[in-house]
Protein backbone atom coordinates (compact mmCIF):
# COMPACT_ATOMS: atom_id res chain seq x y z
CA UNK A 1 0.00 0.00 0.00
CA UNK A 2 1.52 3.59 -1.00
CA UNK A 3 1.79 5.94 2.17
CA UNK A 4 -0.10 9.09 1.93
CA UNK A 5 0.74 12.77 3.11
CA UNK A 6 -2.61 14.28 4.38
CA UNK A 7 -0.93 17.17 5.88
CA UNK A 8 2.09 19.49 4.84
CA UNK A 9 4.13 21.73 7.89
CA UNK A 10 6.22 24.60 7.18
CA UNK A 11 9.21 22.78 8.35
CA UNK A 12 10.06 19.75 9.77
CA UNK A 13 8.64 18.25 13.68
CA UNK A 14 11.62 15.50 14.02
CA UNK A 15 14.10 13.70 11.49
CA UNK A 16 12.80 13.74 7.40
CA UNK A 17 13.10 10.34 6.11
CA UNK A 18 13.35 11.39 2.25
CA UNK A 19 12.92 14.47 0.30
CA UNK A 20 11.12 15.52 -3.03
CA UNK A 21 12.31 17.91 -5.20
CA UNK A 22 9.68 20.13 -6.99
CA UNK A 23 9.29 22.78 -9.56
CA UNK A 24 7.73 25.88 -8.14
CA UNK A 25 4.86 24.84 -10.15
CA UNK A 26 4.54 21.68 -9.22
CA UNK A 27 4.58 22.84 -5.36
CA UNK A 28 1.15 24.45 -5.93
CA UNK A 29 -0.99 20.42 -5.34
CA UNK A 30 -3.75 18.95 -3.49
CA UNK A 31 -4.40 15.42 -4.64
CA UNK A 32 -1.55 13.57 -6.39
CA UNK A 33 0.88 11.18 -6.95
CA UNK A 34 4.97 12.20 -5.80
CA UNK A 35 7.58 10.12 -6.13
CA UNK A 36 10.52 10.69 -3.79
CA UNK A 37 14.42 11.57 -4.70
CA UNK A 38 14.83 7.95 -3.36
CA UNK A 39 12.53 6.32 -5.61
CA UNK A 40 9.60 6.15 -3.19
CA UNK A 41 6.03 6.44 -4.21
CA UNK A 42 3.42 8.45 -1.97
CA UNK A 43 0.32 10.13 -2.63
CA UNK A 44 -0.62 13.91 -1.82
CA UNK A 45 -4.62 13.98 -0.36
CA UNK A 46 -4.61 17.02 1.06
CA UNK A 47 -8.37 18.85 2.41
CA UNK A 48 -7.44 22.23 0.18
CA UNK A 49 -5.49 22.77 -2.49
CA UNK A 50 -1.79 24.12 -0.72
CA UNK A 51 1.37 25.69 -2.05
CA UNK A 52 4.44 24.17 -0.38
CA UNK A 53 7.72 25.70 -0.63
CA UNK A 54 11.37 25.02 0.03
CA UNK A 55 11.43 23.56 2.98
CA UNK A 56 8.14 22.44 3.87
CA UNK A 57 7.49 19.23 4.81
CA UNK A 58 4.50 16.52 4.03
CA UNK A 59 3.79 14.32 6.75
CA UNK A 60 2.70 10.28 5.63
CA UNK A 61 0.02 8.58 7.61
CA UNK A 62 3.14 6.41 9.28
CA UNK A 63 4.58 9.39 10.91
CA UNK A 64 7.56 9.97 8.44
CA UNK A 65 8.48 13.70 7.10
CA UNK A 66 9.53 13.78 3.30
CA UNK A 67 10.69 17.32 3.06
CA UNK A 68 10.15 19.73 -0.26
CA UNK A 69 13.41 20.74 -2.37
CA UNK A 70 13.33 23.14 -4.64
CA UNK A 71 13.93 21.36 -8.15
CA UNK A 72 15.95 22.98 -11.09
CA UNK A 73 14.42 24.32 -13.58
CA UNK A 74 15.10 26.60 -16.46
CA UNK A 75 14.81 30.80 -15.66
CA UNK A 76 16.17 33.64 -16.75
CA UNK A 77 18.72 36.17 -14.82
CA UNK A 78 17.27 39.96 -15.25
CA UNK A 79 19.24 42.90 -14.79
CA UNK A 80 19.18 46.42 -15.87
CA UNK A 81 16.69 49.52 -14.46
CA UNK A 82 15.48 46.41 -11.51
CA UNK A 83 12.52 48.76 -9.71
CA UNK A 84 10.75 49.34 -13.71
CA UNK A 85 11.69 45.79 -14.78
CA UNK A 86 10.18 44.35 -11.40
CA UNK A 87 6.92 46.68 -11.87
CA UNK A 88 6.65 44.99 -15.11
CA UNK A 89 7.15 41.49 -14.19
CA UNK A 90 4.54 41.95 -10.92
CA UNK A 91 1.95 43.98 -13.88
CA UNK A 92 1.90 40.61 -15.37
CA UNK A 93 1.77 38.88 -12.17
CA UNK A 94 4.26 36.79 -12.85
CA UNK A 95 6.34 35.35 -9.49
CA UNK A 96 9.47 36.38 -9.17
CA UNK A 97 12.89 36.02 -7.45
CA UNK A 98 14.52 39.51 -6.07
CA UNK A 99 18.48 39.48 -5.72
CA UNK A 100 20.60 42.37 -4.93
CA UNK A 101 21.54 42.89 -7.89
CA UNK A 102 19.56 41.30 -10.52
CA UNK A 103 15.64 39.75 -10.91
CA UNK A 104 15.07 36.18 -11.50
CA UNK A 105 11.32 34.85 -13.75
CA UNK A 106 10.68 31.50 -14.99
CA UNK A 107 11.99 30.86 -18.83
CA UNK A 108 9.33 32.12 -21.44
CA UNK A 109 10.05 33.74 -24.63
CA UNK A 110 6.95 36.43 -24.20
CA UNK A 111 8.02 37.54 -20.77
CA UNK A 112 11.76 37.65 -22.92
CA UNK A 113 10.74 39.77 -25.42
CA UNK A 114 8.94 41.91 -23.09
CA UNK A 115 12.23 42.31 -20.80
CA UNK A 116 14.69 42.95 -23.89
CA UNK A 117 12.16 45.55 -25.62
CA UNK A 118 12.41 47.36 -21.91
CA UNK A 119 16.49 47.39 -22.00
CA UNK A 120 16.78 44.68 -19.72
CA UNK A 121 19.86 42.44 -20.06
CA UNK A 122 18.17 38.40 -20.24
CA UNK A 123 20.69 35.64 -19.12
CA UNK A 124 18.81 32.11 -19.26
CA UNK A 125 20.32 30.51 -15.60
CA UNK A 126 18.91 26.70 -14.24
CA UNK A 127 18.48 26.39 -10.58
CA UNK A 128 15.97 26.43 -8.10
CA UNK A 129 13.17 29.10 -8.24
CA UNK A 130 11.76 30.20 -4.81
CA UNK A 131 10.06 33.66 -5.91
CA UNK A 132 9.23 36.48 -3.69
CA UNK A 133 5.73 35.48 -1.19
CA UNK A 134 2.56 37.10 -2.27
CA UNK A 135 1.11 40.26 -0.26
CA UNK A 136 1.60 39.55 3.66
CA UNK A 137 4.14 36.97 3.13
CA UNK A 138 2.70 33.90 2.48
CA UNK A 139 3.31 32.73 -0.46
CA UNK A 140 1.28 32.51 -3.70
CA UNK A 141 -2.09 33.13 -1.70
CA UNK A 142 -1.58 30.69 1.12
CA UNK A 143 -0.07 30.87 4.63
CA UNK A 144 1.33 28.05 7.38
CA UNK A 145 0.00 29.58 10.43
CA UNK A 146 0.64 27.51 13.90
CA UNK A 147 -1.94 29.49 15.36
CA UNK A 148 0.21 32.63 16.72
CA UNK A 149 -1.18 35.61 16.84
CA UNK A 150 0.49 38.15 14.11
CA UNK A 151 -1.26 41.40 15.31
Amino acid sequence: MTARALQTHAHAHGPVADHVSLTYDARILRRKRLVTDHGEPFVVDLPQTTSVDAGHVFVLDDGRQIAVVAAEEALMRVTGDLVRLAWHIGNRHAPCAILPDALVVQREKVMRVMLEQLGATVTDVDGPFTPEGGAYGHGRTMGHDHGHSHA
